[in-house]
C-alpha cells in the first residue's frame, strides 16, 4: 500500500484508556502499522488521569485488541513491535498541576514533527483540554486537534465550544472528526459523481425522483444511556452523520478536490435546507422510541426498561422529509431516517430515479420498477445499480429488475475500509479534506434546533414501536403520503 506519511510523527490521545481509543483509535494504529503506514520513529501518547494504570497501559491496550479486533489481526509478535511505539502518560485533562510539565518535557527537540492531539474526552472539557495545550507551549504550527462528536448540545453551546477550541488553534489546524466520512465507499461517492458522465448528466431534479439516506442500528443504548437520554437520535446523529451524508449527495462539484472546495459546496448545501418550523414538524417529521421487541430471536427490553426510567420523551428513531431549495434538487424530496434496535443494522443511500416517460411495453410484459443507485455503507460497502432487463429464461417478453453489484471488499482482494485508520491518517498528514468545518455543524444546528425546539415546547410524545421492526408505521406514512416507500436491500 503506498505510503502516505513520510515524517515521524508523535500523537497524543487524551482518554487514551477510554472506550473510543481501545476499540477504535488504537486499533486503526496497529492496522496502519502492520501495513508499513507508520514512519520509524513516530509515537503515540496514550494518556490517562489514572496513574495506577500507567504501568499496566501496555498490557491494557493489548487485551483490548484481542477482544475487539477482528479475527486474526491481533498477533504476538506484531503487537510487541506495535507497542514500542507507545509512551504511557499521566496528565490529568483539566488540571495543569497534574503530569502537564512531565508531558511538555517528553517534546524537547521534536518541534519539527507533526503533532496530532485527539480529545476522545467529553466535549464539556475540551476548552479545558486546550488551554493546557496553550499554557504548556506544547502547540506548534505544525500541530492539530482532532475533535469528537458531538460538539455541542444546540447551536448556541456548539458555537461555545468551537470558541473555545479557537482560541488556541486556527480553524486549519482543527479537525472535526465523522467516522462514516472515512468510509471508502462515502469517498467514492464523490469519484461516482464527478468522474462518469453517465451520472453528472442525470444527478438533478431532471432525472431523480427522491432520494433516501439511512442509517440503522440493531443496538440499544450500550452503556451510553447517560449521554443518550439527553442527546437523543436527532442530535445523536441527523445533526452529523445523516446531514454530512446528504452534503455529499446533493453538493455542486468543487472546482478542486480540495478541503476548503469540499467544504464550502457541503455548507452550501446545509444552507440551502428549507427551515421545518411550526405545523410542518408534525407534517414532515417521525420521532420514534422502541419497547420490547425480538431481534435475531432474542427479546430485548424497551429503551424505558434500559433506561431504567419510568418516563422519557427521547427519541431513538427518528424519520425527515427533507427539501433542498436551489435549482438542482428543486422538488426532490430527500428522507432520512436513523434508529436504534431496529430489524437490521444497515446504512445505505439510495438514489431513485424517475419513472420512463413512456412505457412501450404490454402489460403483459411486467410492471416497470424505476431505476436505482443503492450505496451501501454498511455491514458491507457496496454499490448496485438496478436496472429492468429482459428475463433471458422466456422466449416471451417479459422484464424484471437486475443488479449490477460491485462489492468493494470482493473486488479489492480482500481490502476492507476502517474510517478511523482513514480519517487518522489524514489528521496525520494534514489532510482535512474529510472533516468538517465549523461552519458545517453551525449550518447544521440551525436546521435542527427548531425542529427539537418544537418538540419539546410542545412534549411531543414519540410513537412507540417494537424492538426489530422498521420503526413506527408513521414513518412509513411520511413516504406513503407521497406515494413512496422505504427501500429495503434485501427484500
Amino acid at each position: 500500500m503506498q505510503k502516505i506519511l513520510d515524517k515521524a510523527f508523535d500523537l497524543v490521545l487524551f482518554g487514551g484508556t477510554g472506550d473510543l481509543s481501545l476499540r477504535k483509535l488504537l486499533p486503526s494504529m496497529y492496522r496502519a502499522f502492520i501495513e508499513g503506514e507508520l514512519p520509524e520513529d513516530s509515537r503515540i501518547f496514550v494518556c490517562s488521569r489514572k496513574k495506577d494504570e500507567l504501568a499496566k497501559t501496555v498490557e491494557i491496550v493489548e487485551t483490548a485488541f484481542k477482544k475487539f479486533m477482528l479475527p486474526n489481526e491481533y498477533q504476538k509478535g506484531t503487537y510487541d513491535e506495535f507497542a514500542k511505539l507507545i509512551v504511557p502518560t499521566y496528565v490529568d485533562v483539566a488540571d495543569y498541576q497534574k503530569g502537564w510539565t512531565e508531558l511538555t518535557t517528553m517534546f524537547d527537540k521534536r518541534e519539527e514533527n507533526p503533532r496530532i492531539f485527539y480529545l476522545a474526552i467529553i466535549p464539556s472539557i475540551y476548552g479545558d483540554c486546550c488551554e493546557n495545550l496553550g499554557r504548556s507551549g506544547l502547540i506548534t504550527s505544525n500541530s492539530r486537534v482532532v475533535v469528537e462528536k458531538p460538539i455541542g448540545y444546540d447551536q448556541a453551546s456548539a458555537e461555545d465550544i468551537n470558541a473555545n477550541i479557537a482560541k488556541h488553534f486556527l480553524e486549519d489546524q482543527i479537525y472535526r472528526i465523522d467516522h462514516y466520512l472515512g468510509k471508502e465507499t462515502v469517498q467514492n461517492l464523490l469519484a461516482l459523481r464527478f468522474s462518469n458522465s453517465l451520472f453528472e448528466q442525470f444527478w438533478d431534479s431532471k432525472s431523480i425522483d427522491h432520494i433516501q439516506i439511512s442509517i440503522n442500528e440493531q443496538v440499544g443504548l450500550e452503556g451510553r444511556a447517560g449521554f443518550y437520554d439527553g442527546a437523543g437520535a436527532m442530535r445523536d446523529m441527523v445533526q452529523n452523520h445523516l446531514l454530512q451524508l446528504l452534503g455529499l449527495v446533493a453538493m455542486e462539484s468543487p472546482n478542486k478536490m480540495t478541503a476548503s472546495n469540499i467544504r464550502n459546496e457541503k455548507i452550501k448545501v446545509l444552507q440551502a435546507l428549507r427551515p421545518i418550523t411550526g405545523d410542518n414538524v408534525g407534517r414532515y417529521t417521525v420521532r420514534g422510541q422502541y419497547v420490547a421487541g425480538n431481534i435475531n430471536e432474542k427479546l430485548e427490553p424497551g429503551y424505558l426498561e434500559e433506561l431504567n426510567c419510568g418516563n422519557s420523551l427521547t427519541e431513538t428513531f427518528v424519520a425527515i422529509r427533507a427539501n433542498i431549495d436551489n435549482w438542482r434538487w428543486a422538488q426532490v424530496p430527500f428522507y432520512i431516517r436513523t434508529g436504534k434496535r431496529l430489524k437490521r443494522r444497515s446504512a445505505e443511500i439510495v438514489i431513485q430515479f424517475k419513472d420512463v416517460s413512456h412505457n412501450a411495453f404490454e402489460e403483459s410484459a411486467g410492471q416497470l420498477t424505476p431505476n436505482r443507485l443503492i450505496i451501501q455503507l454498511q455491514p458491507e460497502e457496496r454499490m448496485q445499480l438496478i436496472l429492468m432487463a429482459k428475463d433471458m429464461t422466456q422466449l416471451k417478453t417479459e422484464l424484471k429488475p437486475v443488479k449490477l453489484d460491485l462489492n468493494f471488499t470482493e473486488s479489492s482482494k480482500g481490502f476492507k475500509s476502517f474510517g478511523y485508520k482513514r480519517l487518522l491518517l489524514d489528521a496525520i498528514a494534514g489532510n482535512a479534506s474529510l472533516f468538517i468545518h465549523r461552519d458545517e455543524g453551525s449550518a447544521a444546528w440551525k436546521w435542527v434546533d427548531p425542529i427539537i425546539d418544537h418538540w419539546q415546547e410542545n412534549k411531543d410524545v414519540p410513537f412507540l414501536y417494537r424492538a426489530g421492526s422498521w420503526g413506527p408505521s408513521e414513518a412509513e406514512d411520511l413516504l406513503k403520503n407521497d406515494k413512496r416507500a422505504w427501500f429495503d436491500i434485501e427484500a
